[in-house]
């Protein structure tokens, strides 16, 4: 199955329409449901073993309600953390950011478009980067420009993505019965069709002996990409 990248209507409706917001909702929960937040957390956890790292940003970050149930999972070890949330809409709630407060996390929204942001000749480097059902939004040429940016700027970079196999279609096809919408059932077939398999983001991430790259399934519907700097001290090869 070639890869296809088409438009989601989440990417399309206003940031208030009603559909969009059931539909982030729905993100939510199958979120939750596939394990995202728990496979996230167990893989940065992994990576910098005693080591935590201070500077996050999570790219595509939406409401940044993902991002606050991985900072749950992780702990009180890794507090302190400061997380940027980047979007292209200023979505991010004061609730949300209280509760990252309550956490003793720093969480700052940042409403840009993430290529525009890498190109930045002042984008401050940071520890990690992190992406949720983001990356495969990007068609090939401009994936490729988005890794290089961040390699240019991150020691470990960490990407959950929608697996592109018959099993993953098959699921799209079932979100209904978990009371999906019209918006969300269509952009997960189409999320599917744009997603990852075997080591295509290895092969776009730009050749460099100072890395390390992992890609893989993990769990059901997950296709996990790591990439991380064979010198950072404290992190697993």
């Amino acid at each position: 199955m070639d890869r296809r990248v088409e438009p989601e209507f989440l990417d399309e409706l206003p940031q208030d329409d009603s559909r969009a917001i059931r539909s982030r909702k729905d993100l939510h929960r199958l979120n939750g449901w596939m394990g995202y937040p728990r496979i996230m957390a167990d893989t940065l956890r992994s990576v910098f073993d005693s080591q935590i790292p201070r500077g996050i940003v999570d790219i595509g970050a939406g409401d940044g309600r993902f991002m606050l149930r991985v900072a749950t999972r992780l702990g009180p070890q890794w507090n302190g953390s400061c997380v940027s949330l980047l979007d292209r809409q200023n979505i991010v709630t004061q609730e949300t950011l209280s509760a990252f407060q309550s956490l003793r996390w720093h969480a700052q929204p940042i409403k840009t478009d993430v290529l525009d942001w890498l190109r930045q000749s002042v984008t401050q480097s940071c520890d990690v980067m992190i992406a949720n059902l983001f990356l495969h939004h990007f068609p090939d040429a401009q994936l490729a420009e988005l890794l290089r940016g961040a390699a240019k700027r991150v020691k470990v970079f960490v990407a959950l993505e929608p697996p592109r196999s018959s099993r993953s279609l098959a699921f799209t096809r079932l979100v209904w019965v978990l009371g999906c919408n019209s918006v969300t059932r269509h952009d997960a077939l189409f999320s599917v069709r744009a997603g990852f398999a075997g080591q295509e983001l290895s092969r776009l991430w730009p050749p460099d002996p100072g890395w390390l790259l992992q890609e893989r399934p993990a769990g059901l519907f997950s296709h996990l990409f790591i990439a991380k700097r064979t010198d950072v001290l404290g992190c697993k090869h």
